[in-house]
């Protein structure tokens, strides 16, 4: 694992220290690495409902649709 050394204002230091005790991470290290997790998480997201929103319609989520997914589960057993 390699090591990020970041410059903070004393205000962040002390919102990132308060932020770590009161949620339960072990040290601020822990806590701004889950930040970054999030954020991953957050643009992975994104790119998926870019994706989604790009791709053709699908079917309508209908009776008939459900029937037919009834169908081909019943078929397969």
């Amino acid at each position: 694992m390699s090591t990020l050394n970041i410059a903070l204002p004393e205000t962040l230091q002390a919102f990132v220290e308060e932020q770590a005790a009161a949620q339960g991470y072990e040290g601020e290290a822990e806590y701004v690495r889950d930040l970054i997790r999030q954020e991953q998480d957050r643009e992975a997201l994104n790119a998926l409902l870019r994706k989604g929103e790009m791709s053709p319609p699908g079917r309508v989520a209908d009776e008939a649709y459900f029937n037919d997914l009834r169908a081909r589960i019943l078929k397969g057993q």
